[in-house]
Formats: structure tokens, C-alpha cells, sequence
């Protein structure tokens, strides 16, 4: 049914209807929509623009609705635009004339915007305790390995020792600033469009304030022409779950290297691994390797969504029927995909002996001698040059700097006297990296023991809200 056409002489010509159409893609706003619809029969009600008995009827029959869109037993058909001109069949289907009553004072405007934002409130939800899991799965990994030394890189090429929790525990870290960014989201975009209509406000529900209460809202919109057109919220959730693409992305490059012969460093479990059509001996890791791909795609999306955005004015355009499709990809994508890279994690296994094999070459303690020398009294510009010849001098002997003799460091500058022996090893060295960010065991047992309790707090967040906005989607 279409929701426009008294002024018309013709209904549109086919292709524009199949140009027009996009039901058979927000179809997934359909609990949203009979909520929403819910909600503004009720403000009806209170401006007396409907009696009690006629609002009780249309809140019955969309209830029924809400299960049969649940069921499948009502959903769209070839004649329905969008899914607003469907739920509106459905309740005229069921109530006749009375069902077209709670189109009054709300426009598709206002109504898709509050529609849409209740649906990334819901999914986002769902994102953040994915993301929140896989937080959690990577701090147990990381604690399991606490006492594992590794070399660090740069550049991909060796630089300091390390502890490989330490490593591995940056993923998480990057992984709480992605649910910080969804919370704020969530507290930045709980703002009401409905009683914007069109663009212009409501004259028949003057007190949208309640019904933006009852929706879950902390606020309603207080300029009516910017919020039928603002997309702010769909733009800055689509970053957010690019930028979660991209730190999986990064975990899927550094699982893809580590599992190589090359490196040796985990054993993927079979349940997260594939074979070669061609080749039997192949064991390829496809998630870690998905998760690479999968964030060109959804960094095209935010892409795609910026590029709509930028050049449009005034207020609603029908442009912004672009808003959605975006979104929709990139929520379902990160839900198959993140439980994915979770279990790949999971279950790794982790190759101690092969990581550690290599955690003094490259001369990654070079530096041990440039800071033993501060120590000492020299300036770190005169140090670092100090410990570059050290470096120098190893590399014509076909060693590595930990390697030289006392009497050879000693050539080097007088400086680097026999106390240094003790600072030349992976274990000291790590071990002296003690501030609050370094990779010493204190440090990072103390980090881990922190992300742990961060993720707790975002853990219980995340579920209270969800009670929170179930309860609203239920009443």
C-alpha cells in the first residue's frame, strides 16, 4: 500500500516503483517500526487525537503484528514500498479504515530515523558483547602465557624482548577502546526524532518527550529539520565497526604470520582451519584471513555512506534510503565474523619453544647497552651512537651484540665495563621495563589483571542495557 498518491494522476511508472522500493531490505526494521508505531498511538491517545477504545484496538492489533512479523506468519509482499507501507497493510488488514488512524502527526521522516536508531541500539548491543567476549578470550590467552618471552617487532624486523602476553594483550586494549567508542555512541545518539514529521514538528502530539521515554530515549531532538536529515549516527556507527574490522583484521595478519612454517609460532585447531582442493597436505588459515578481507568491506561501507552524505541539503533527501543497506552488511558481517576469530583464538596453541628460540638475534639488546650506559652517567645521544658501534662491531664478527666479549665491548668504548653482562639477556631486559605500560612480568600481570576488570564492567553494561531495551521492545 502506498503512504502517498492523492495528488498523483498516474501511480509511478514500474521502474521507478522498483527504483523506489526497498522493503526486501528494511524489512529488518519491521519489530522496530510496530514498536515506534506502538509508542505514538499512545501519544495519540494523550492529545485526544484517538479515543481510548480505538488506541487500545490499533496497539492490539499491532502486538499481534509484532508476533506474526516474529513467526513469519505476516511479511511483505510485492505491493508493499517499504516496510512502513507493509505494517500499515497489515494493521488495515486487520482493522479496516481505523488501521490508517496512527499515521496522524508522524511522517516517514521521523518515524525511519527512530526506527533505524532503535535497530543500531539493539545490534551495536550485540557487537559490543561479541567484541567484549573476544576481549576476554585474548586476556586468557594473554595470562596464559605470562612467564613466555618473545622477540618484539618493528618494522617487522626484531626489536626489543618482550613478554608474548604483553603481545598478545594489545589486542585487547585496542578491542576496549572499540566498546568505549560503542558506549559512547549509545549515549550520544539516545536523542527522539519522533514529532519531527516531515521536517517542520508535529501540531497533533505536542509533548514527544514522553513518548521518547517510553522508546527508551534520553532526549528528544530539539531541532526538527536536522533530525529528519542527520545521519551522524548511522556514519559514526559505521566507523565504529570498520575500526573493529580493521583491529581484526590486524589479529588476522599477525595469526596468519605467526602460523606460517616461516614462524612456526601456533597450531591452529582443525575446527578453524581449511584444506587445498588441489593440495592435501594444505592446512590455510581462512579465518585469520577473512578477517583481513572482511574490513576492506566494511570500510567501503563508511566509505559509501560519507560520500551520500556529503553534498546533501536541506532536510530529508531520498538519498538517504543509502543509509541502510551499509549498516546492515557490516552488523551481520562482524557477527558471523567476530565468534569466528574468538574460536580461532580459543583454541590455538601457542608454539613456546619456537617463540623463544629467536628472542636475543637481530641484536634486540642493543638498547640494554645504550641504557646501561644513561645509567652510567652518558648522555643518550652519545649512548645510542656507543651502542650503534657495538652493533657494528658484531655484525663484522658474525655475532650478535649480547655476544661479545667483555674484552670486545670494551674496545668499544670503556664505558661498557663487565657490569653490563648483566643487563645482556632477554629476561633482564624485559624484566627492567617497569612502568606502567612496560612489558616487565609486574607490569603486565598488573595490565592483564586490569583489562580484566575493565571488561567486567563494559560485560555488565552491555547486559543491563540489553534488559533494559528488551523490556521497552516487549512493553
Amino acid at each position: 500500500m502506498a503512504l502517498w498518491g492523492g495528488r498523483f494522476a498516474t501511480g509511478p511508472d514500474e521502474s521507478v516503483a522498483k527504483l523506489s522500493r526497498s522493503v526486501h531490505f528494511d524489512w529488518r526494521l519491521a519489530p522496530y517500526d510496530i514498536r515506534v508505531n506502538i509508542a505514538h498511538v499512545a501519544g495519540l491517545k494523550r492529545a485526544g487525537y484517538l479515543s481510548e477504545g480505538d488506541a487500545a484496538k490499533i496497539t492490539a492489533a499491532l502486538k499481534e503484528l509484532s508476533v506474526e512479523v516474529l513467526t513469519g506468519d505476516f511479511t511483505y509482499n510485492d505491493s508493499d514500498e517499504d516496510v512502513h507501507s507493509a505494517i500499515e497493510r497489515g494493521l488495515i488488514e486487520k482493522l479496516g479504515e481505523l488501521g490508517g488512524a496512527f499515521r496522524a502527526g508522524r511522517s516517514r521522516n521521523d518515524l525511519v530515523v527512530t526506527d533505524f536508531k532503535l535497530y543500531l541500539i539493539d545490534h551495536l548491543l550485540q557487537i559490543s558483547l561479541e567484541v567484549a567476549q573476544l576481549a576476554q578470550v585474548i586476556d586468557d590467552a594473554a595470562k596464559a602465557q605470562i612467564d613466555l618471552l618473545a622477540p618484539g617487532f618493528t618494522h617487522l624486523q626484531h626489536a626489543q624482548p618482550i613478554l608474548f602476553s604483553h603481545e598478545l594483550a594489545k589486542h585487547s586494549h585496542a578491542l576496549l577502546r572499540d566498546l568505549d567508542r560503542l558506549k559512547d555512541w549509545q549515549s550520544r545518539n539516545s536523542i527522539s526524532p519522533i514529532g519531527a514529521g516531515a521536517l517542520a514538528g508535529s501540531a497533533l502530539v505536542p509533548n514527544p518527550e514522553i513518548t521518547a521515554a517510553e522508546l527508551g530515549f534520553g532526549g528528544v531532538a530539539r531541532n526538527s529539520i536536522d533530525v529528519v536529515s542527520d545521519r551522524d549516527f548511522v556514519a559514526e556507527a559505521l566507523f565504529d565497526l570498520a575500526m573493529i574490522a580493521v583491529h581484526l583484521s590486524r589479529i588476522g595478519e599477525e595469526f596468519t604470520i605467526w602460523n606460517t612454517q616461516e614462524f612456526g609460532w601456533v597450531t591452529l585447531d582443525d575446527a578453524f582451519s581449511t584444506g587445498s582442493s588441489i593440495m592435501p597436505q594444505k592446512k590455510n588459515p581462512d579465518i585469520a584471513e577473512l578477517a583481513r578481507g572482511k574490513a576492506g568491506r566494511l570500510i567501503g561501507n563508511l566509505t559509501a555512506m560519507m560520500t551520500t552524505l556529503k553534498g546533501l541539503a536541506f532536510a530529508y533527501n531520498r538519498d538517504l534510503q543509502e543509509d541502510k543497506e551499509p549498516v546492515f552488511d557490516s552488523i551481520e558481517q562482524l557477527l558471523v565474523l567476530i565468534p569466528a576469530v574468538r574460536g580461532m583464538i580459543a583454541t590455538a596453541t601457542f608454539n613456546r619453544d619456537r617463540i623463544s628460540s629467536q628472542i636475543e638475534t637481530g641484536h634486540s639488546l642493543a638498547t640494554e647497552v645504550a641504557d646501561f650506559l644513561v645509567r652510567s652517567g652518558t648522555p643518550f645521544a652519545t649512548a645510542h651512537e656507543i651502542s650503534g658501534r657495538a652493533v657494528a662491531l658484531a655484525q663484522s664478527l658474525d655475532c650478535d651484540v649480547h655476544e661479545l666479549s667483555d674484552e670486545q665491548l670494551a674496545t668499544v668504548h670503556p664505558s661498557l665495563t663487565g657490569e653490563l653482562r648483566a643487563s645482556l639477556s632477554a629476561k633482564a631486559a624485559v624484566e627492567s621495563r617497569t612502568s606502567i605500560s612496560g612489558t616487565s612480568t609486574k607490569s603486565v600481570t598488573t595490565q592483564l589483571a586490569q583489562l580484566d576488570e575493565k571488561i567486567r564492567t563494559f560485560t555488565a553494561y552491555i547486559d543491563g542495557e540489553q534488559k533494559r531495551f528488551s523490556g521497552m521492545m516487549s512493553a
